[in-house]
């Protein structure tokens, strides 16, 4: 009984934890932010506090048995209210109504905590129970009471959630929709749990035994519905991460153009690695802009052309033609500017217009281009 079924689980969302708290800290007034990290808190809590070698130990610190099966319970009712309060503001935002709907389920959270605490501070559990509180004290008064509380906020909460999933999943699709119904799946498996566990009390109470109900089938249900529905929460996430991992692919594509561009003009090569993606994106494709645009006397339109009918009759596809053509020609304009070549007014007028179907492709254009004048430099130093 090592708990270690427990502390795994635990460990891994204690790291989502604490990969989301520098934005809780820069966001901390953001509600939906807040919600997932509460989320995160609280699952990685309760696996951590449920665990058998943790209960002995918080017993023995406290000096009163079962003290630890309030502090689950209490933490699990929050855990719960945290997946119901972001999906709350997931589906709808952060307005008023869904202010004050939010405020009505904490509300209600907190006084289920406190019927938790009061009841167990009524009741006698002077025996304590790692793994079988529920059926051991499930006649007992008061001790009772508190079973059913926290059980029927449980179930109440899995059934509201996985309704409320099930419907939202079958309007969106992609990433939001895996999340949906990864959600489903979990807040199955944690109203499942508390199936399983009332069940075995409501037995107790009619002199039957389903014990193993609640210490046999109802911990591993209630550990894959933990997973699952936090998993569910960050799996949008994902479509936030692509978009992270493409512009960081951009950044690094653009690089190879932005450096011989910075050198020709005597400029620092330098970047601010601390700055956020998004600005040292932005700032690489004005550099690149400006500095292309300072080549235009040297830049050939007729050249881009040649370049990409040629590529075209290889058999090269539309796209990379282009984009051949356009790294062709900006290396013939910087080869051109390092020999000081004389470059008349119609010249600049041609390299400006040129220049322009060039940059109105966009970011992802430049560092298509940047990509294919990098192979092209390569080529030739190869050659």
């Amino acid at each position: 009984m090592d708990g270690s079924d427990y502390y795994i689980p635990a460990a891994a969302l204690a790291l989502g934890f604490l990969s989301k708290l520098p934005g809780l800290i820069r966001r901390r007034r953001n509600p939906m932010v807040r919600a997932v990290a509460g989320l995160l808190l609280m699952a990685s809590a309760g696996f951590a506090f449920a665990a058998p070698p943790t209960i002995v130990v918080v017993n023995r610190i406290v000096g009163m048995p079962n003290i630890s099966a309030p502090l689950v319970y209490t933490i699990l009712s929050v855990f719960n209210t945290c997946c119901i309060v972001l999906l709350a503001y997931w589906r709808e935002g952060l307005g008023r109504d869904v202010q004050r709907r939010v405020r009505r389920w904490v509300a209600a959270c907190g006084a289920v905590s406190i019927l938790i605490a009061v009841a167990f501070a009524l009741g006698d559990a002077p025996v304590e129970r790692l793994r079988d509180l529920d059926t051991h004290y499930a006649t007992t008064p008061w001790i009772r009471e508190m079973i059913v509380v926290y059980l029927s906020w449980h179930i109440v909460v899995g059934v509201v959630v996985t309704t409320m999933c099930w419907k939202w999943s079958r309007t969106v699709d992609g990433w939001l929709r895996a999340g949906l119904l990864t959600l489903v799946v979990g807040f199955a498996f944690s109203a499942d749990f508390g199936v399983a566990k009332a069940a075995a009390v409501v037995a107790r109470w009619t002199g039957g035994d389903l014990d193993f109900l609640s210490t046999d089938l109802a911990p591993p249900l209630a550990g894959v519905g933990a997973v699952l529905t936090t998993a569910g929460f960050l799996l949008p996430q994902g479509q936030r991460a692509t978009a992270a991992w493409e512009a960081w692919q951009t950044y690094r594509r653009m690089g190879p153009l932005w450096r011989r561009l910075r050198t020709l003009a005597g400029l620092p090569v330098t970047t601010i690695w601390w700055a956020p993606l998004e600005s040292r994106l932005f700032d690489r494709e004005t550099d690149i802009h400006d500095d292309l645009l300072a080549l235009a006397p040297y830049c050939d339109a007729q050249t881009m052309t040649t370049c990409r009918d040629r590529a075209l009759a290889e058999g090269v596809s539309p796209d990379d033609a282009w984009a051949v053509a356009a790294a062709t020609m900006i290396a013939h304009a910087i080869a051109a500017k390092e020999s000081a070549a004389e470059m008349g007014e119609e010249s600049q007028a041609s390299g400006t217009a040129a220049l322009g179907a060039l940059l109105s492709t966009g970011t992802r254009g430049i560092a298509h281009i940047s990509r294919q004048y990098d192979a092209l430099r390569h080529h030739t130093v190869a050659a």
